[in-house]
């Protein structure tokens, strides 16, 4: 045993010392001199407020840090990644649980995990991630980062570059982390709170506790970005629970006067079979049950922007589908309940992925002062559904970037107001209003 360590100790230092002898050809020495560590440091203050007589007003208030760290590159394009994510309500969140916003950290006054933890391989034309990962860019399993903690994926994704803009990739996710998620864990936002241990809270939670897992997701497509056109491409397996096509574009025109006019369009289409979680589980959406999963849904986006403002007038209709769940709703695995689904009528508390099939208008004003260290948006949507009846969301964002000393720290402030609706779209179907006070610094 002695001779066996002996050995495989000078084995080691051995190619340690070729390693060395060889770290200027191979980029070892840029491992930590070229790496680099970043991050959030942030303040929350969330209050949900109720005209409901039955239903107690809500609020969390949590301290967090995101740290994320990357190595420099080594053997031509290789570097490992990570991010520790941890907030803590410093002993603020209320004794009874119903007067706790537990969609910002869960009811528990702290929480951390890692959130990334990847090997990557880069060069100017092809990209291979594998592990613990966020996914910012993908429209149906994003990040969702209004809170604390970002959702994260245990994935592999593979990206080809064949030209500036015009990107080809493939991606395959096995379990996920949402945003009050100790680990990664094979469900999604279908699957109820405490589902195989997982402290998934703002969930959709209509599948039964006995639920069998999720097996996870393939994905593929294409995204172009070049000068004004920016479009993309993708397709979907939520493996038993939807197939999913999803297309979206846009064109900016530029008239070179500041007066640009935008146009734009979304088209999604889904089906599966029996053999889907809903089916097996004989689970409702909307208090609709289905023998198969079917929705269709278009959107469009009329927009003009303006020297530092834009506005838009946008357009979602989800189809009544009969015999589908939900009577053709729309599944979103990672974003139901979020309200961070790429529909263009979706608003800060929710959408036609919340609310079923119907339609929804919506006007959207953004505009920058002082060179752009203010932002204010407002925006006005109305929902007309088969299930959830008529609804309205007012909205209000503001956003102040300091600069100076201060540079980096961010103050953000977004209130909606949601109004009307049946079976209790709002609780007791009376007036909600959702204020997200946010203090950010970037480092």
């Amino acid at each position: 045993m002695l001779k066996s360590c002996t050995i495989a100790a000078t084995v080691l230092v051995l190619a340690l010392a070729g390693a060395s002898a060889y770290a200027d050809d191979y980029g070892l020495d840029d491992i930590f001199t070229n790496g680099h560590v970043d991050g959030d440091l942030r303040l929350y203050n969330f209050n949900r407020l109720y005209d409901s007589k039955t239903t107690p007003n809500a609020s969390a208030f949590s301290a967090a840090a995101l740290i994320n760290a990357q190595t420099g590159t080594f053997f031509g394009g290789f570097s490992i990644g990570g991010s520790f994510v941890t907030a803590n309500s410093l002993g603020t969140h209320s004794d009874n649980a119903a007067k706790i916003d537990t969609t910002l950290a869960g009811p528990n006054n702290s929480i951390g995990a890692f959130s990334q933890a990847y090997l990557q391989y880069k060069n100017d034309m092809f990209l291979f991630r594998g592990g613990y990962q966020y996914l910012a860019d993908d429209p149906w399993m994003g990040n969702n980062d209004s809170r604390v903690i970002p959702s994260s994926y245990n994935a592999l994704l593979v990206q080809v570059t064949p030209l500036a803009g015009w990107n080809v990739f493939a991606l395959r996710e096995y379990s996920w982390k949402s945003r009050t998620s100790y680990g990664m864990y094979p469900d999604n936002l279908y699957y109820p709170s405490k589902y195989d241990g997982d402290s998934s809270y703002g969930n959709n939670g209509s599948l039964p506790l006995d639920s069998r897992s999720a097996p996870g997701t393939w994905e593929g497509g294409t995204t172009y970005v070049k000068g004004g056109l920016s479009a993309q491409l993708r397709y979907y397996d939520f493996m038993h629970f939807a197939r999913t096509g999803y297309a979206v574009g846009s064109y900016v025109f530029n008239t070179g006067t500041g007066f640009d006019p935008v146009i734009g369009a979304q088209y999604l289409s889904q089906n599966d079979g029996s053999d889907n979680r809903f089916t097996q589980t004989d689970t409702s959406l909307f208090g609709v049950p289905g023998t198969h999963v079917k929705s269709q849904a278009i959107g469009g986006d009329l927009g003009l922007v303006i020297p530092d403002g834009r506005f838009d007038v946008l357009y979602n209709k989800l189809a009544h589908e009969d015999g589908a769940v939900g009577g053709g709703a729309l599944i979103s695995p990672y974003t139901t309940n979020y309200g961070t689904d790429p529909l263009f009528t979706t608003s800060m508390i929710r959408g036609l992925v919340e609310a079923g099939p119907g339609r929804a208008w919506k006007g959207k004003f953004t505009y920058d002062f002082f060179e752009k260290k203010l932002e204010l948006t407002t925006a006005y949507a109305k929902y007309i559904t088969d299930y959830r009846g008529r609804s309205h969301d007012l909205y209000f964002d503001v956003i102040y970037h300091l600069d100076g000393y201060l540079r980096g720290l961010t103050l953000r402030d977004r209130w909606e107001l949601s109004n009307g609706g049946v079976d209790n779209l709002n609780p007791s179907n009376k007036a909600f209003v959702y204020n997200r006070l946010m203090i950010d610094y970037k480092f």
